[in-house]
Order: C-alpha cells, then sequence, then structure tokens
C-alpha cells in the first residue's frame, strides 16, 4: 500500500480513504483476530522424547450413539485410510558466517589476516504430516512442511524405509504443497470430500504425527467455518475451526469426516488454548491441485488494485448514490489497473456488467477470469459514470 501513503499529503482523498482503512483494520483486530497468538502446526527442530500433555479442563465430548456413528466405526473409517495418511521428514540447512560482528572491525582484523572463521552449515528437522491422493505417489500437505527444505523423506505405512520426495509444486498463499514419491506398486489412497456441504457440528476426525508419534488419531467436531487467522507471515481467510486435537507435526495432515472424505488440512492452532484447531478447507486445495501438478505453481488472474468496502463515511465523502462497489485504494505500478486509467478513489460497480457490491465480489470476479482477458469495468469518479476495458494479466 505504499503508493496509497506517498500521496497522502497531496490529497485529502488519499488522507481520508487511509484513515478509514485504518480504522477498519483496527476494528478487525479488535474483534477478536489480533488478540491470540496461532502457530502452524509443523513440528520445526523436533525433540524424539515426547512431552507429558496437561491435564485437560474438561472431560472430551463422547462419540454419539448413533445408528452407523459409533467409536467402531471411526475405528473402521480410521484403518481403511489409515495408510494413506504419511509423515514427512524434512531438513533444511543453513548457511551461517560463523564470524562474530566484530571481526568486521579494520581494528580487529589487523589481528586475524586471512584466517578468519570460515561459514559454516547449520542443519533443522522437521516434521509433518500428509496424504497421499492417487496411487502413483502425489501427496498433497501444507507449504510451510517443506518450505525452504533441501532434502525431504516420506514414511509410508508398510514400507521399511522412507521414500525420498520430489516437491512438484507450491502455493505460499493458499500454504498448499504436492509432493511425489515412487513407490514399486500403487498406494493407498484417501477420497476427497465436499467441505462446502460440511456443517458446524459435525464430527471429524484428524490424523497426523504430532510430535513424530505417526498416526495418531483424535476426534472432534467441526466448531466453525470461514474462519479468518493470522500466522507469523501468513493470513489465512476462510479455514476450518475444531476441536480435535490439532499438535505440532499435525501440518498437512487430513481433517476426515466419518465417511473417511478429506474435508480439510490440518494447520494452525491456538497457542493459548486448548480446543482450537484450524484446517484449509479441502475445496480450497481442489481447485487448485491440478495447476500445482502440471505448473508447480497456481497461476492468479490480476487487476492490480487494493480496495476498500464503500463504508458510511465513503458514501458521504464521495456523494455515491449507495454502498455498492469497491473503492480503489492504490494502484499498482505497471498493473492492468495503471494501464486502463484507473485512479485512486474510483469505484468499481461493475464488472463486465455484472454488479459488484463489495470489494470481496470484486477480487471473486476477478478470480474466474483468464490471463489475456478483455475485461469492462463500469466505475464512478466524481459523479461520472465511466467505463475501462482492462486486461487481465498474471499476478507478479
Amino acid at each position: 500500500m505504499g503508493g496509497l501513503w506517498q500521496r497522502l499529503a497531496h490529497n485529502r482523498i488519499y488522507v481520508l480513504v487511509a484513515l478509514i482503512a485504518l480504522l477498519a483494520g483496527a476494528t478487525l483486530m479488535a474483534g477478536g483476530v489480533a488478540a491470540y497468538s496461532y502457530y502452524l502446526a509443523t513440528n520445526a527442530g523436533y525433540s524424539t522424547q515426547a512431552q507429558a500433555a496437561p491435564l485437560p479442563s474438561a472431560a472430551p465430548a463422547a462419540v454419539p450413539a448413533l445408528p452407523g456413528v459409533g467409536a467402531n466405526s471411526i475405528a473402521d473409517m480410521v484403518n481403511r485410510v489409515g495408510p494413506a495418511v504419511v509423515m514427512i521428514n524434512t531438513t533444511v540447512v543453513e548457511k551461517t558466517s560463523g564470524m562474530d560482528p566484530f571481526l568486521n572491525d579494520p581494528f580487529f582484523r589487523q589481528f586475524f589476516g586471512n584466517r578468519l572463521p570460515l561459514p559454516q552449515e547449520r542443519q533443522s528437522h522437521g516434521i509433518g504430516s500428509g496424504f497421499i491422493t492417487s496411487a502413483d505417489g502425489y501427496i498433497l500437505t501444507n507449504e510451510h512442511v517443506v518450505d525452504g527444505a533441501q532434502d525431504v523423506e516420506v514414511t509410508v505405512a508398510g514400507y521399511d524405509k522412507p521414500f525420498p520426495a520430489k516437491v512438484v509444486g507450491t502455493d505460499k498463499e493458499l500454504d498448499l504443497a504436492i509432493l511425489k514419491i515412487n513407490a514399486p506398486k500403487p498406494l493407498p489412497t484417501v477420497p476427497l470430500g465436499n467441505s462446502d456441504q460440511t456443517r458446524v457440528g459435525e464430527w471429524v476426525v484428524a490424523i497426523g504425527n504430532p510430535y513424530g508419534l505417526d498416526h495418531t488419531v483424535t476426534v472432534g467436531v467441526v466448531s466453525a467455518k470461514g474462519r479468518p487467522v493470522p500466522v507469523q507471515d501468513r493470513i489465512y481467510k476462510n479455514l476450518l475451526q475444531t476441536d480435535a486435537a490439532i499438535n505440532p507435526g499435525n501440518s498437512g495432515g487430513p481433517l476426515l469426516n466419518l465417511k473417511g472424505e478429506v474435508i480439510g488440512i490440518n494447520t494452525a492452532v491456538n497457542a493459548q488454548g486448548q480446543g482450537l484447531g484450524f484446517a484449509i478447507p479441502i475445496n480450497t486445495a481442489k481447485d487448485v491441485m491440478e495447476q500445482l501438478r502440471t505448473q508447480g505453481k497456481v497461476v492468479r488472474p490480476w487487476l492490480g488494485v487494493s480496495i476498500l468496502d464503500v463504508t458510511a463515511d465513503l458514501q458521504q465523502y464521495f456523494k455515491l448514490p449507495d454502498r455498492k462497489g469497491a473503492i480503489v485504494g492504490e494502484v499498482m505500478n505497471g498493473s492492468p489497473a495503471e494501464k486502463a486509467g484507473l485512479q485512486v478513489g474510483d469505484v468499481i460497480r461493475k464488472v463486465d456488467n455484472q454488479p459488484i457490491d463489495n470489494a470481496q465480489a470484486l477480487v471473486d470476479a476477478i478470480a474466474k477470469k483468464k490471463i489475456g482477458q478483455s475485461v469492462g469495468l463500469e466505475i464512478y469518479r466524481g459523479g461520472r459514470t465511466l467505463f475501462r476495458l482492462v486486461t487481465i494479466a498474471e499476478k507478479p
């Protein structure tokens, strides 16, 4: 958003847009998102020594005594799909200077000459989970499980030795990765469900490798859907929340319904409370898996603007007829929007003659377009309705 802030002194419109954006952000954070600490459920720098779990504050909920939904049905389901859940071991090699910063001072260097300490390598190890989606060895997991790894190995139930894995494709924004292993025979797979049809309150099962304890099974319910969660340098927008126990090492493992279908990818956990785990909806992954497999990345259409919802204050300031549309807060240099003549303060009200109700509606509309496609925009600027033709580009 640097372009917006650089122009603040030149036009009070930019000041108003920026202030309202800040207020909107403060309100979002005050609503609880930023008041808690979350961490990714991968076990980096692990120890093989198991740690005692804290005593639960309340007894866990019992599995309901319904036909076909008892404890035995869960055990049967786990036996059926469990072999498709894998352990992922990673090795990250980092180079360190091995030199005290003071040795860069010319005064100290005169005593050592060329005999300064050589750079050193430091290895760190991590454990995560994943699940096999095709019998020929494709595996779905989190991007953060394999991020920066020079060596990735996958342990599959029934095999004595782990398989070396190739990272076929990754997407940091969605936190998804596809791995590939080569086995001597077809591998077990787990079916993918439909997370859109999953209801809050449904029973779910998590399988993974917390703290290196392979194929650990935990049971809970879907506590909520559509949760926005900030974790380190990532902001997840649409996570499933569950009270099934998720711990370091669970990252990338499946969250399953009682049919044995994957409805989520276990990803993060609240660091300050029990029963607050989060998973990426499987439909998010299904939309991009083929791109990750074939192109190694997710190709996204790009307009090149930062946008805001039309608040009551902005409506009054710009004298807008209603609160429909998305206000442009920044136009990226060299973007399709800049080339089409869009300006800060424009209100995008239609895309290809389809009404845009808010900022998210614009994001969704552009996401459906193809790279190189020409798109018609109806914008409102200074009391006038204008039309601009923009050519969608690939997001850099």
